[in-house]
């Protein structure tokens, strides 16, 4: 692609640097080469020291406008060109671009840190946060997020403090890179000594009849980032967690988990450790009494290799499902459609291919999305197909956020298998029902940034707390296999026959199965995370090296009770979201949503899923207010009352 290849003759100047006479303002990347991002980063970082330089010197007393607003819109060409650069970096990582990453980061965190630590402009922002109460709703809310973030970034600290907090700030953010692209390294090598993509590793191991195989593939999944090679992340995750440990205590926490909860709706680790083991208690008790099936089944003990293939028999014999019956349903494009679908149907918008958008590769595609009096809600990219170059998982992110004026421009991207190209015939990417559910849950994310009506893109979109963001993707979960929302979409690839009511049953049905294994792995996941984070920096001192970290994980796993047959979703060593996606301390926000996420589909339930009354009263309560306000505010508004925390064990299936 031109944008990532060194550029023989390059533009007269810089394509950053100029407007883009494009549709709708998006990004002309067939102008971008790897020449451009430097000069425009450093032009960028100066151009925001300059505008900052001048809220501080302004001789008029603080208010909103000119020091909130203006720190706001302090830093035009920089959110351009990280709008770009960042989605780019973790969709196409190649070798040149990480070089660039590697280069770029300590600048942007260097310059982060010198805002941070301003006390002239932090003086300003807390002039305007005391005497906030004329200000409208939002504007308290932005003011508040910003002032929480000066205090959170070490402007308090005495200058030792401030020097030794800068210090941590750019050494963590080089120990994230670090870790994605170690991440990345190990993925590629897993695929090339399994023959399979780490995104399609539940599939392969709910289908390969062959044990030895399959132990194999779990033991190369689960030890990525473990080989004491030159990818190995032990020594980058102990640092990083002794650094955060050191962080926290500067500020006065007790530990990292204790600093980042403060600011969220759960509010300390004690409320997340409360929340968290009832779920790990009833999942494990479902996976014990699963596993005695399966073990019948096998007629041998069952192993951690062993779960999800007679998992996925024992699935087949109680629903009569295979999901190679499902599959040629839900090739990739026609859930595309399905996605759409829903949201047209439940939030009355419209969705159609932009041709004259530009793409940053030959697999993305580009849509607009316009509201029922057909004005713009924003442009959005597709991004499915996985690639050696782009990062495991699936994820939204922003090219541009909405704020007064301005439409939000979206990207998703996922990680499905790709169409295959056959010598007699196309294959098409198809779906897993997991696959499915993914693709309707960053879809949900997207909804929530498309649809907001901020005034200020600092609490827009997806601008909220870590624990609340999640409640809208999960939200929207539900509307996959809705049988009015399936008959749209749900054709078979090759015959185009609709998906039968008889196979849809199937699927409601089996969607609660094992659960006590999917939700064990994801709670556990979130616990691991916990307990890492709720060590103190005296603590973390202690820990030298890999065996610590699985001695530590072998007793955390115990004691939360995790049977030996399931590990977490991730480990240590390959767990991104906590190492370099922003989920420290975090990960559980994924179960705390869902509580949210399935307390409100219930009462759309109650309501009928189509009522418009009740969809247009979720839009405008949610999606439309991104954080301006606080998020349990917004909940009592939308369900007149806090969730039932025992909607998620309904929905899963373990009460």
């Amino acid at each position: 692609m031109a944008m990532l290849t060194a550029c023989d003759n390059c533009q007269p100047r810089n394509i950053f640097l100029q407007e883009w006479d494009t549709p709708y303002g998006t990004a002309p990347f067939h102008a971008m080469n790897l020449d451009q991002y430097m000069p425009a980063f450093r032009d960028g970082i100066e151009e925001q020291r300059r505008n900052i330089r001048d809220i501080v010197k302004n001789p008029d007393a603080p208010t909103f406008e000119n020091t909130i607003l203006a720190m706001e819109q302090s830093s035009p060409l920089l959110d351009k060109v990280q709008g770009v650069f960042f989605n780019l970096s973790e969709s196409d990582s190649t070798p040149e671009m990480q070089a660039i990453e590697e280069e770029v980061l300590p600048m942007l965190t260097e310059a982060s840190n010198r805002i941070m630590m301003n006390e002239d402009l932090f003086a300003r922002v807390k002039a305007v946060y005391e005497q906030s109460e004329s200000l409208t709703r939002e504007q308290q809310m932005v003011v508040k997020k910003i002032y929480e973030g000066f205090v959170r970034g070490g402007v308090g600290l005495d200058e030792a403090g401030k020097k030794r907090f800068a210090e941590i700030n750019t050494r963590l953010a080089t120990l994230s890179q670090k870790f994605g692209q170690n991440l990345l390294a190990e993925n590629n090598a897993f695929k090339e000594a399994t023959g399979i993509t780490v995104s399609d590793y539940y599939d392969f191991m709910a289908s390969c009849p062959d044990r030895a195989k399959r132990e194999e593939v779990f033991k190369a999944y689960s030890s990525r980032g473990n080989h004491g090679n030159e990818h190995d992340n032990n020594a980058i995750v102990l640092e990083t967690l002794q650094l955060r440990a050191e962080m926290a205590q500067l500020l006065g926490y007790p530990s990292f988990a204790a600093f980042q909860l403060s600011d969220k709706m759960a509010g300390k680790p004690e409320t997340v450790d409360a929340f968290l083991q009832p779920i790990m208690d009833a999942a494990m008790r479902s996976a014990k009494a699963q596993m005695k099936e399966m073990e019948q089944m096998a007629g041998h003990k069952i192993e951690a290799w062993d779960w999800g293939y007679y998992a996925e028999q024992l699935r087949a014999q109680k629903y009569a499902l295979d999901e190679t019956q499902t599959k040629p349903y839900f090739q990739a494009d026609s859930v595309l459609k399905g996605v759409f679908t829903a949201a047209e149907r439940i939030y009355g918008i419209k969705i159609e291919e932009a041709p004259d958008v530009e793409v940053y590769h030959p697999e993305v595609s580009a849509y607009k999305l316009t509201d029922a009096d057909g004005s713009l809600i924003g442009i959005f990219y597709k991004d499915y197909y996985v690639r050696p170059t782009k990062r495991g998982g699936a994820w939204m992110n922003n090219f541009r956020e909405q704020s007064a004026g301005v439409r939000p421009i979206i990207v998703n991207v996922c990680n499905f298998p790709e169409p295959l190209a056959d010598p007699t015939a196309a294959v098409p990417s198809m779906l897993t029902i997991d696959n499915v559910q993914t693709a309707f849950h960053e879809f949900g994310h997207a909804l929530h940034g498309f649809l907001s009506q901020c005034t200020y893109q600092t609490v827009s979109g997806t601008n909220v707390a870590r624990d609340f963001v999640e409640m809208f993707s999960q939200f929207n979960e539900n509307f996959a296999f809705v049988p009015e929302i399936l008959s749209n979409y749900a054709n078979h690839c090759y015959t185009g026959e609709p998906i039968p009511a008889q196979l849809v049953d199937k699927i409601q049905q089996a969607l609660k199965f094992n659960q006590g294994f999917t939700t064990g792995e994801l709670c556990a996941a979130s616990i691991l995370d916990m307990k890492w984070h709720e060590l103190s920096a005296e603590e973390l001192s202690a820990f030298s090296g890999p065996e610590d970290i699985r001695a530590f994980e072998a007793k955390v796993c115990k004691e939360m009770g995790l049977i030996d047959e399931i590990i977490p979703r991730y480990r240590t060593t390959y767990f991104n979201h906590i190492m370099g996606s922003g989920y420290s301390a975090g990960y559980y926000s994924y179960l705390w949503s869902e509580v949210l996420a399935v307390d409100a589909w219930e009462q759309f339930k109650a309501d009928g899923i189509f009522n418009k009354a009740t969809a247009e009263r979720f839009r405008k309560t949610f999606l439309e207010k991104g954080g301006s306000e606080e998020p349990m505010v917004l909940y009592k508004q939308f369900r007149g009352a806090e969730p039932d925390p025992s909607a998620l064990m309904r929905a899963r299936g373990l009460e």
